[in-house]
């Protein structure tokens, strides 16, 4: 029970030493904050004045750097894009054209090579009329 009254100081002064200020790029300054929680995008401070969510986007280098968060990359750009400025290039534009015709030539040739493995249908159905009809009376 006599200890009780120790923690309680060195829990108070514990607090206290982690309070300092925070300072965004863009000049807001957090006074004897504290940070409650770390997020994946920012930080989670406590003040007198309330709870603040601060993304690391905002924080300076060195506090990005002690939290231990990069900066994502870019984005990177999308395919098409690249192939339309390729196009543009009329030696590129050769290739893509032959590629393209390339590749639609060889599909033709399979199409036509199992066409022709095919076994021919019997042709019952496709009779006319008038074939059908002379052929009942003989």
């Amino acid at each position: 029970m006599k200890y009780c009254g120790t923690l309680i100081l060195a829990v108070l002064f514990a607090s206290l030493a982690l309070s300092e200020d925070f300072k965004t790029t863009r000049g807001k300054v957090y006074k004897d904050a504290t940070v409650s929680r770390v997020e994946g995008d920012g930080i989670v401070l406590k003040t007198k004045t309330g709870i603040f969510k601060v993304y690391f986007a905002e924080l300076p280098q060195e506090v990005q750097e002690r939290f231990h968060w990069a900066k994502p990359e870019p984005p990177r750009e999308p395919f098409y894009s690249r192939l339309a400025a390729a196009a543009e290039d009329p030696a590129v534009l050769a290739k893509i054209i032959a590629a393209g015709a390339s590749i639609l030539a060889s599909v033709g040739l399979v199409i036509n090579y199992i066409r022709s493995r095919r076994q021919p249908t019997i042709g019952a159905g496709r009779t006319s009329r008038r074939k059908a009809v002379h052929r009942a009376r003989s």
